[in-house]
């Protein structure tokens, strides 16, 4: 399952594109850390053991692998267990079967709200916004009495995102959505059919930044073949995120979402409170909120998808370079 399956997935239908993840199909496992301290799956290290989530694609599985890391470093041993789905993992999260999970605050906070408050509140009353602040603070509250508790986010971000291709931006001078709207120019999506009817995608795109959105062309969010469409200039822009770490191969750059359309999917751990609600266990994976940029986020993807690169052996490079953990 990929990055953008998560953004598109959205199970409860609230979130747009902005959704939960898509059940994939694929088998819970859990695997002990290798190498380093880590211990293995089920032994503890001088303060005990934590199973870390991942929900099976490259960005959640490096995060985790982050996480493992940097906890080990505090004292903790690890294991990271990989479920494919939130309705899954979340339960498992409220349970204690798993400790701590990366998440995206706004698409959280949406999950959590239709499961407290009913599968239309999410349309009806929506808790998420631009605003990263008012977005965890709601989150927080809604994950309190489930015995979760939501960590400070970073600035991380991995939310949908349009790029155009650099000849594109260029040549109409275009460096925003802003500018974009203000050109008049016609422009064809690149993204999944659903686009067409969204309040994040084409509907938003009219409303916030004037757009004229001339069509959508179905071949599904950041995929290869939306993005080669827009480098040939079939289309004029494609529906991706933020951390995508294939724009650069196809020659396309985003453009800023300079009125903030998309809601604050800031990445952020979530813990189960009751197990891993300590302030050691915040602090550790605090010091890496603060550090992790998106940027870093498109680097470690980039890594692991076109080098190919172990997610652990990525995370361990970073988090030694940024003097995160111990050499």
């Amino acid at each position: 399952m990929s990055k953008t399956t998560r953004l598109l997935g959205a199970a409860l239908g609230v979130l747009a594109l902005t959704g939960s993840l898509a059940a994939c199909g694929g088998e819970s496992l859990e695997k002990s850390r290798e190498g380093g301290s880590s211990a293995p799956a089920g032994s503890g290290g001088k303060k005990g053991s934590l199973v870390i989530g991942a929900a099976g694609f490259t960005e959640s599985n490096v995060l985790a692998e982050l996480y493992a890391r940097v906890l080990e470093d505090a004292g903790y041993g690890t294991s990271i267990k990989t479920v494919s789905n939130r309705e899954l993992y979340e339960p498992a999260l409220e349970k204690g079967d798993i400790d701590v999970v990366p998440e995206y605050a706004a698409t959280l906070a949406e999950f959590l709200n239709a499961k407290v408050n009913g599968p239309k509140a999410p349309e009806e009353k929506p808790v998420a916004s631009s605003d990263v602040a008012a977005t965890v603070a709601a989150l927080e509250k809604l994950a309190g009495p489930l015995g979760l508790k939501a960590l400070p986010a970073g600035g991380a971000v991995d939310q949908n995102a349009f790029a155009v291709s650099r000849e594109f931006a260029r040549k109409n001078n275009v460096k925003t959505l802003s500018d974009l709207g203000r050109s008049k120019l016609k422009v064809k999506i690149a993204a999944g059919d659903e686009c067409a009817v969204r309040p994040f995608c084409a509907v938003g795109l009219k409303a916030t930044y004037g757009i004229d959105v001339s069509g959508i062309d179905p071949k599904g969010v950041g995929t290869p073949q939306a993005k080669q469409a827009v480098k040939d200039g079939v289309d004029q822009l494609v529906l991706t995120t933020t951390t995508d770490a294939t724009l650069d191969a196809f020659g396309l750059v985003l453009l800023e979402d300079d009125k903030k359309l998309q809601n604050a999917d800031n990445v952020l751990p979530v813990v189960n409170a009751k197990d891993a609600g300590s302030p050691e266990i915040a602090a550790a994976l605090g010091n890496l909120t603060k550090v992790l940029t998106t940027a870093d986020l498109v680097e470690l993807n980039r890594k692991v998808d076109a080098e190919r690169a172990k997610p652990a052996d990525v995370a361990e490079a970073y988090l030694t370079e940024k003097g995160l953990i111990a050499k």
